[in-house]
């Protein structure tokens, strides 16, 4: 029975010195170090893959770094490689930001990226295969982007006795990104405890007064980097709230009586322009004709004597045709000549009722 268990324990001894010397003397990849790097954009980052092929990897050296999809259907997307003693780039995105930095033919097969942008964050791997001989190693780099400079301000009129939120942002910035308030200098008193939340930069004080004046440091960061800015919190005394009230009816009622005149003034300068109308209409309806012309007047004198005149003829009421002067002088003329003398006709005289001579 005994000898039956040490042969058993011999021959499990030799397995497992067997399996041990078939892992010692296969490919392995020996770089330690974080397996995730979180970088700012802009900066390098070093890959490290050194490796140590075993003794019975005789094979040609092939050297890969590619990219790892996060979908397990995609394939990986190759980089760069180093295959029947070349480099060869596969990706013109890291063409000129991406090279080895070791002796990648005695076993240091690392490499830097630079110029590092959001969009080179991934999983990276490292590849080395030596015939039959192979292993592998995956980094993981985060590229995030550093705080911009925060702004510090104050929600509230920093009067005592009331609440005071002293506020932190930074408009850039990676998550996770954290504040914090410290106080620089102040009064003689420092504030025991003031209720902070990190997460958004909110500084709370419940019951201000003259002991939380001074000057506020508010720190934005996040693993690749940080920026801060100041406050200087001051303490007043609390406005009179009963004059501000008192003012603001007094201003008012002020500006209800302006608009109360306005409409009056309105209404009085529309009442007057009426009036001025109407006054004018009734000044147009009594003012009396104009008197005739001479012309008229001598015309309506032919007319009351029973003449009319046309283009040089005239004519009496009844139509009949009067002489003319011309006509006349020679019927004056052929009379005397044939002896008879014609009466002259009696003056005219000047009648009132009529206002020309009949």
């Amino acid at each position: 029975m005994a000898p039956a268990l040490g042969l058993k324990v011999a021959a499990f001894f030799l397995v497992t010195v067997h399996l041990k010397t078939d892992v010692t003397d296969a490919m392995q990849v020996t770089s330690a170090g974080p397996q995730t790097i979180q970088k700012s954009r802009g900066e390098k980052v070093l890959l490290g893959c050194t490796y140590t092929p075993g003794l019975q990897d005789t094979g040609e050296l092939d050297i890969e770094w590619s990219n790892v999809s996060p979908d397990m259907t995609q394939k990986d997307k190759l980089l760069v490689a180093y295959t029947e003693g070349r480099i060869i780039n596969y990706d013109p995105s890291v063409t000129g930001r991406l090279r080895f930095t070791g002796d990648f033919k005695q076993g240091d097969a690392s490499i830097s990226l630079s110029d590092l942008r959001l969009s080179d964050t991934a999983t990276y791997q490292c590849k080395v295969k030596k015939a039959p001989g192979v292993d592998t190693r995956k980094v993981t780099v985060v590229v995030m982007v550093p705080p911009s400079v925060p702004k510090c301000w104050v929600d509230g009129k920093e009067e005592k006795g009331g609440p005071v939120t002293l506020r932190c942002n930074s408009q850039q910035g990676s998550a996770p990104l954290t504040y914090t308030w410290t106080r620089e200098n102040g009064g003689a008193k420092a504030p025991l405890a003031v209720p902070l939340n990190t997460q958004n930069g909110e500084y709370l004080i419940k019951n201000h007064s003259d002991s939380y004046a001074g000057t506020y440091v508010c720190e934005a960061k996040n693993p690749v980097g940080k920026a801060q800015c100041k406050y200087a919190l001051q303490a007043h005394n609390p406005t009179n709230k009963v004059g501000v009230i008192v003012g603001a009816v007094i201003g008012a009622l002020l500006l209800l009586l302006l608009l109360l005149l306005g409409i009056w003034l309105a209404v009085c300068c529309c009442l007057k322009l009426r009036y001025e109308k109407e006054v004018a209409n009734e000044i147009r309806e009594d003012t009396r004709a104009p008197e005739s012309r001479p012309s008229s007047r001598n015309s309506s004198q032919r007319s009351v004597l029973g003449y009319r005149t046309h283009q040089g003829v005239s004519y009496n009421s009844v139509g009949n045709r009067l002489p003319s002067v011309n006509e006349s002088n020679a019927s004056n003329r052929s009379s005397q000549q044939s002896g008879s003398v014609r009466k002259p006709l009696p003056p005219l005289k000047y009648d009132h009722r009529y206002g020309y001579p009949v």
